[in-house]
This record gives structure tokens, C-alpha cells and sequence, in this order.
């Protein structure tokens, strides 16, 4: 038996396609520094924090400008506020996964993982300027990063730091001069930097390689929190009117 034609002439509504099955996204892996920003924080670890935010501004802050400008077009009339929830829920959930990325043990593997800590950090903080339309590009932003993550308590030190890096930078690129010195100290130094950048406690990422389940505890709670009370307060210094910078905690 066949379906009568429309009264109209018109043809009918098509048949009702089932829906297709979306494959899950896959959990987003944290990115961790670029190889040339790892050699040069390993030639210069005393101020490893401060190429690190050099090159944040750099790599990620045309990426967080565009994310920005995406997501206002994707949900017009969100408020700034409600995009840097969602980017802070991105970011934290992307630094519980930071501690188990090496897959290596010992020092080596707490220097990798507090470095990929820092980066993604560093990634959030210009996101969250973005959604606020400061300028994520803007060189200020490095010292945003060094303050916020309490590497310095002022600015002017800060941007004191960042030009004594930079120098460094452009020394090394034309002389070479990154010198040959014991890795057990270098990496011990780097850790230590690192890890005050990232808001976490060296000894507690080296105890996270060594001791059995501590990698599960330590890589989930102390990086969330750390990066959730990052979070509250690059909120507080991009929101209008929030200029100034928390004091930093004493630990």
C-alpha cells in the first residue's frame, strides 16, 4: 500500500533521518613548552620564568586573541564574564592532566611536568585577558604573567627581569653562550624556578615522581588549586577596573 499525494500537490516532509552517532572528543592533552624554550630555560634557569613569559606572549597570545573573537561570534551577547568560566573550566581541567605528561621519574620528569604546569597556566591567564579585550599580545602581558604568578611582587621588577632575559636571549642567539654545567644542578635549579612559577612546591613534584599514588593526588589538587587561585586573580586584574594585582601569598 502507497501513501496518498499531498491534498496540495506539494511534497511531503522527508522521513525523519536517525541521528548520527558523534564520536566523544578526545580528553585535551596539555601542550608543554616548545623544544628551543626548553633549551634556552636549561642554558639560563635563574631566569627561566621570564623566557618562559616572553615567549607566552608570543606563541599564545595570537591564540588566545582568536579564541576570543571566535567564541564572541559563536555565542553573541555572552558576557566576558561567562567566557572566562568557560575558559578557566578548560585550563583547569587541562592542568589536573599536566602531572602525568612526561611519563618519566625522578627530577627530570618533575622539571617536565611543573614546565607544562606553567605553560598551560600561562595559556589561561591571555586567555582570560582576551575575553576581557586586553590586549593579549601586548608585551605588558609577560609582566602580567611574572606578578600574577608571583615570580615578582611589583611590576618594576618584573620588567627589569624580562629585559635581562631578553638580552640574554639575543646573546645567546648571536654568540652562543649558553655554557656547559652539571645537569643535576641545572635541572635542580630549573625545577625549583618552575615550580614557583606554577604555584606548586618543587619537593611536593618530585615526591609525585617517587612515591607510589602521589602522582594521582599531587597532579590532580595541588595543580587545580594552584591554577584556580591564578584564575581568581588574573579575574581580578582584567575585569574594568581591576587593576591591581593581589599581594602575593607568603608560603
Amino acid at each position: 500500500m502507497t501513501d496518498s499525494p499531498p491534498a496540495n500537490g506539494q511534497s511531503g516532509p522527508p522521513a525523519p533521518q536517525p541521528a548520527a552517532e558523534l564520536p566523544a572528543p578526545p580528553p585535551e592533552v596539555p601542550e608543554g613548552p616548545p623544544a628551543r624554550l626548553w633549551d634556552r630555560m636549561r642554558d639560563d634557569p635563574q631566569y627561566a620564568p621570564e623566557h618562559l613569559a616572553l615567549e607566552a606572549v608570543r606563541r599564545l597570545g595570537p591564540e588566545a586573541a582568536q579564541w576570543a573573537r571566535r567564541a564572541r561570534a559563536e555565542q553573541p551577547g555572552v558576557s566576558a564574564d561567562a567566557l572566562a568560566d568557560q575558559v578557566v573550566r578548560r585550563f583547569v581541567n587541562r592542568a589536573r592532566l599536566s602531572g602525568a605528561v612526561s611519563g618519566a621519574a625522578g627530577l627530570p620528569g618533575a622539571v617536565l611536568d611543573v614546565g607544562v604546569l606553567a605553560w598551560t597556566q600561562a595559556r589561561m591567564v591571555l586567555h582570560i585577558a582576551a575575553v576581557y579585550d586586553v590586549d593579549p599580545l601586548h608585551t605588558d602581558r609577560a609582566t602580567d604573567l611574572l606578578v600574577l604568578q608571583r615570580v615578582h611582587k611589583v611590576a618594576e621588577s618584573a620588567r627589569l627581569a624580562l629585559g635581562v632575559a631578553a638580552g640574554r636571549e639575543r646573546a645567546d642567539a648571536l654568540f652562543g653562550v649558553g655554557g656547559q654545567r652539571p645537569i643535576g644542578k641545572v635541572m635542580l635549579r630549573l625545577g625549583v624556578r618552575l615550580a614557583q612559577m606554577a604555584g606548586v612546591r618543587a619537593a611536593k613534584r618530585v615526591a609525585a615522581k617517587i612515591v607510589p599514588g602521589a602522582a594521582i593526588v599531587l597532579g590532580t589538587w595541588a595543580n587545580s588549586s594552584a591554577t584556580k587561585d591564578l584564575a581568581e586573580r588574573s579575574r581580578a586584574l582584567y575585569r574594568p577596573r581591576g587593576t591591581v594585582v593581589p599581594e602575593p601569598r607568603h608560603w
